[in-house]
């Protein structure tokens, strides 16, 4: 078969996995196959450094890796314009609703995380000290969306089932029918302008499950001012949100 696939940057869920060569060192590559797919398709997750090929179900696999291989300046190029990642260990500047927070781990203090101005006091073991601050940021992510989220919805006699949070690569939020919205807990480093704006835009689908001229009135109407910067400001460093990682 002829490949003429087409390099973007997405996400799927892949079942096998291959690698090819970026400067000589093997660089993973997961591997998806699927009936619909017609061309081959590659795309890069920096975040946890890997490459991701979807094929055409009947497709071989030695070929469609030789294509991988054939775009490795590409592959170089996109890794290079990558955020490096930054660990959720003692030391680091994470941004915490807009504003620089360093983690300091204390020696046989409580494992309690206490935060205390710009710093972010915990003790415990040494080696957990990035999930569980990761897991302290996703609950108060949750805590503080979904207080937001149904305080603004009753302002403006909206109903909302369920708030909840994840870790989704390509949105910010949902919002279904049903009346759950879902959202990416890393809005919590947001500024929190910029936050609440997402909460209006997910709560504007309660009554428009589009995004006609209706809708973007309705998110200006119940954020209370015009939200285009604080898009603005996602499109600008969103992306960078994702470098954090416990």
């Amino acid at each position: 078969m002829r490949a003429t696939g087409k390099i973007i940057l997405s996400t799927a869920n892949f079942d096998s996995d291959a690698a090819i060569l970026i400067d000589g060192v093997a660089m993973p590559v997961r591997v998806r196959r699927s009936a619909r797919a017609r061309a081959y398709r590659l795309t890069i997750d920096g975040a946890r450094g890997e490459l991701r090929l979807s094929l055409p179900a009947r497709a071989n696999l030695k070929k469609a890796l030789g294509w991988a291989q054939a775009h490795e300046a590409w592959v170089r190029a996109q890794i290079a314009r990558q955020p490096a990642v930054t660990r959720l260990d003692h030391g680091a500047v994470f941004p915490l609703e807009g504003r620089d927070v360093t983690i300091h781990w204390i020696e046989g203090a409580t494992r309690t995380i206490r935060l205390e101005g710009d710093r972010l006091l915990l003790g415990g073991a040494a080696e957990s000290v990035g999930p569980r601050v990761q897991r302290w940021l996703v609950n108060r992510a949750r805590a503080v969306l979904e207080t937001e989220s149904h305080e603004l919805a009753r302002d403006h006699g909206l109903i909302v089932a369920s708030v909840g949070v994840g870790d989704p690569r390509s949105r910010w939020g949902s919002c279904a029918s049903s009346g759950a919205i879902r959202y990416s807990w890393r809005l919590i480093l947001c500024p929190p302008d910029v936050r609440r704006a997402t909460v209006a835009h997910e709560l504007a689908h309660l009554l428009h499950m589009d995004h006609s001229p209706a809708f973007h009135a309705a998110h200006a109407r119940i954020y209370g001012a015009d939200p285009k910067p604080a898009r603005a400001w996602l499109r600008a460093h969103g992306g960078g949100l994702h470098r954090y990682r416990g």
